[in-house]
């Protein structure tokens, strides 16, 4: 079986202390074929994610690992953009000369607070349709491949006021999905959350997996989001399973920007 890694983050990006090469050298040792680095950026002065990223020194070593391991492991240039929709000629311009393969789009603030300051002070049903109508903000308008984790903010809301009932946000998850997949813009299972202690599943949850395919989406991919190196290809097999059991037969990779299929064996 063909193992992608299309979410992972090393010290390119403000959260990490990862080193890519020793990410790529894991990687082959745990049987991942491909690899794709997401670093977070932003061109928002007023969020975290901004002033990080350099990335002629992200590219530098991405062509030195390529040159490292050779046929060993694909290894492709990404992007975690935070609120894409937001800023997009300053986004349009950052990356406009840049050799990327893949980018993702994620909400990890609301109003320029991170969502764990936004949670305070509101209620459960605050919380959760407001990042959601803001998923959609997102997938409307930015120039993204994939959502990154759909339904991040159950990973800081479940310590609090608790996960969110599908039920009752289906209809929101629902024009978030149709209107990606209206977009060409695909999503991800992200597998960080089966290590988050009090939640144990991915982002985002079976049931918008299963939602998102009977719609007749399509473009899905695999990420674990690790920010080290030893984790690099976590819990790919479970999230393969997933995916059989939501009734996809394939997933995506993608070459600047072009997405292309991997049958699932």
């Amino acid at each position: 079986m063909y193992l992608a890694d299309y979410h992972h983050h090393t010290d390119n990006s403000f959260d990490s202390q990862a080193q890519m090469k020793e990410v790529c050298k894991q990687a082959i040792r745990r049987g991942v074929n491909e690899v794709c680095f997401t670093e977070h950026f932003s061109v928002n002065p007023k969020v975290p994610t901004y002033g990080h990223m350099e990335f002629d020194r992200y590219f530098s070593q991405i062509n030195k690992c390529r040159e490292l391991v050779k046929n060993q492991l694909v290894i492709k240039a990404g992007i975690e953009l935070c609120e894409p929709h937001l800023m997009k000629e300053d986004y349009k311009e950052a990356l406009a000369n840049l050799e990327i393969d893949f980018i993702l789009g994620s909400v990890h603030n609301i109003k320029e607070e991170k969502l764990r300051m936004f949670m305070a002070n509101k209620t459960k049903k605050e919380i959760y349709q407001n990042y959601f109508e803001e998923v959609y903000a997102m997938v409307s308008d930015a120039d993204i491949d994939v959502i990154a984790h759909l339904d991040l903010i159950k990973r800081y809301a479940v310590e609090t006021v608790g996960n969110y009932d599908f039920i009752i946000y289906r209809p929101i998850i629902e024009k978030i999905l149709r209107k990606a997949i209206k977009r060409g813009i695909g999503i991800e299972i992200n597998t960080s959350g089966l290590s988050k202690k009090g939640l144990k599943e991915t982002f985002p949850s079976m049931d918008v997996l299963r939602l998102y395919h009977s719609l007749g989406g399509k473009i899905l991919t695999i990420g674990s989001d690790s920010h080290r190196s030893e984790t690099v290809g976590s819990n790919q097999e479970i999230a393969i399973k997933m995916a059989k059991e939501a009734g996809f037969d394939k997933v995506y990779v993608f070459e600047r920007r072009t997405p292309s299929t991997i049958n699932l064996e």
